[in-house]
């Protein structure tokens, strides 16, 4: 056997080799089920996990937009007409929410943290300064005071209601963009304050929430089942709220938004708690995105989030008291806002009935500036964008003994919204794609290694093609060299010469005896 030979039978068994290795790799999924098992156990809020200090001290930047919805015409309004608004901002501050006092419990499997909010403003972000830039909105100290007193008789709202027109409270404020949201000393609750104690006198969207926190949380780590990686065993002490009217709305289902278990698939449902929302919501898969080159799901809020109890019944336990509900894309939080007729929705009534909308001019909803989001890498959980999107609403309505409410019409006045974003930084968005990239191809080896072993069969056919063609060509010449020898009858054959005609021939020419024969016709001289 000669040395080419050697070569193509030792290049046949690696071909079979590779071709039957790799097929039984891809029909038993060794290293995608290798690859997820690692992830179950890496990705886990453990000391020695490489997400944990992300978790701690999230790198990606977040900004608070704030839109305040300027009333245009409260004249108007407060003689029965319909209010106009106007949006103005966005007034953004940069989010910082590092966790603090992060304690382990139950050998590991939960973890205890705080979660502290501070703000500071973004002025390149911003339309304006809100220290001077100045907004008309809801008088919310004071509806909510008329909201209260609803309750009293009509004697007493009409003492209140002459003495806050002497202090010159009305059902609108005019106030800067800082004082509503950070706060001021309101003259209708500093008067209260002064008779009860407990309740403070400033007031503001946003007052003492900046350095604050949300709540003490118990989180799981994921050490038990990767899918509980980050949901909420406790809030407050609590595993379920006492505010709602049944069971399954008091649940607090999920995790707070930071972060998500992995291997994410499209069919199934994530649950956030949200605390300033006083309750969980679910989000369902959307559609795929790209964001900085890294594939994700979208996830976003389906509308029977906020769908009327008509319509959905599982949100008949959101009224407060039982079987007082509102329309379809509002919800009342006043069981955890002191009271105060407060309603939550989505930006300019996106998703809700169009009664809501068409209340207020000024209002114009639409998915790309109001819906809220959230993209998903889905084999880490990773969030790699994320738009958190929500209204404050106040019901306005005639109140007995306050003479300024008697012409208007009940509505549900939008104050302001909020659009909370974060979108992954480029350094941790070129990790990312790295990772994803080593997870690719060790996911895909036993392709590779078929695909190897294709090749390596195409050039063992040409191979063996080349060398048998190269042994029929050396038959073929050999066969041909043999036939071109001349043989032994065509060596002794004899060629009769005809006898030449008598002629004369010069002195010096020797006369031929007639007729000779040879084995080849040379002169006599030659011979």
């Amino acid at each position: 056997m000669t040395r080419r030979s050697c070569a193509i039978y030792a290049l046949g068994i690696v071909c079979a080799h590779l071709l039957i290795v790799g097929i039984a790799l891809v029909v038993a999924p060794v290293f995608p089920t290798m690859i997820h098992n690692r992830l179950k156990k890496e990705i886990t809020l453990t000391e020695n996990s490489h997400i944990f200090e992300s978790w701690k001290n999230p790198p990606v930047p977040v900004y608070m937009e704030y839109y305040f919805f300027n009333v245009t015409n409260p004249e108007v309004f407060l003689a029965g007409g319909k209010a106009a608004v106007q949006q103005i901002g966005p007034y953004t501050y940069r989010e910082y929410r590092p966790r603090e006092n992060v304690t382990f419990l139950e050998n590991g499997t939960k973890v205890y943290a705080v979660n502290p909010k501070s703000f500071v403003f973004v002025p390149e972000k911003s339309v304006g300064d809100p220290e001077v830039d100045v907004v008309r909105i809801v008088n919310i100290p004071f509806v909510a005071v008329m909201n209260e007193l609803s309750s009293y008789t009509f004697f007493l709202r009409t003492l209140v209601s002459m003495y806050t027109k002497s202090l010159g409270v009305d059902l609108f404020m005019t106030r800067t963009v800082h004082e509503v949201l950070w706060g001021f000393k309101d003259p209708l609750l500093t008067k209260i304050h002064s008779m009860q104690k407990e309740v403070d006198e400033y007031f503001g969207l946003m007052y003492k929430k900046n350095g604050t926190h949300e709540g003490e949380f118990v989180f799981h780590t994921g050490e038990e089942n990767y899918l509980d990686y980050g949901k909420i065993d406790t809030w407050n002490g609590l595993r379920e709220m006492s505010w709602w009217s049944s069971n399954q709305s008091n649940m607090i289902n999920g995790t707070d938004g930071a972060v998500f278990h992995p291997l994410i698939n499209r069919n199934e449902l994530l649950y956030i708690f949200a605390a300033d929302l006083c309750r969980s919501i679910h989000l369902a898969y959307v559609e795929d995105v790209e964001v900085k080159g890294i594939q994700a799901y979208r996830f976003a809020p389906p509308s029977d989030v906020l769908m009327s109890p008509k319509d959905n019944p599982t949100n008949a336990g959101f009224c407060v008291p039982a079987g007082e509900c509102l329309g379809t894309g509002v919800l009342k939080v006043s069981v955890c806002r002191e009271g105060a007729p407060i309603v939550v929705s989505f930006p300019h009534f996106y998703q809700a009935d169009p009664m809501y909308i068409n209340a207020v001019d000024g209002l114009n909803p639409n998915k790309e500036e109001h819906e809220t989001y959230l993209d998903l890498q889905p084999t880490t959980g990773v969030p790699i964008r994320a738009c958190k999107r929500a209204q404050l609403n106040i019901i306005l309505k005639r109140v007995k003994g306050f003479p300024n409410t008697r012409h208007i019409n009940e509505t549900i006045f939008p104050i302001m919204y909020v659009n909370e974003t974060a979108t992954i930084d480029d350094d941790s968005a070129a990790q990312m794609r790295s990772l994803l990239l080593i997870l690719t191809v060790v996911s895909n080896f036993p392709l590779l290694i078929v695909g190897l072993g294709i090749i390596l069969l195409l050039v063992l056919v040409v191979l063996f093609c080349r060398n048998r063609r190269k042994n029929e060509v050396k038959t073929i010449d050999f066969n041909e060299a043999f036939h071109s020898f001349p043989t032994a009858k065509d060596d002794t054959a004899y060629t009769p010469v005809k006898p030449e005609e008598p002629s004369e021939t010069p002195a010096s020419q020797p006369v031929r005896n007639g007729p000779y024969i040879a084995m080849s016709p040379v002169d006599a001289q030659k011979c």
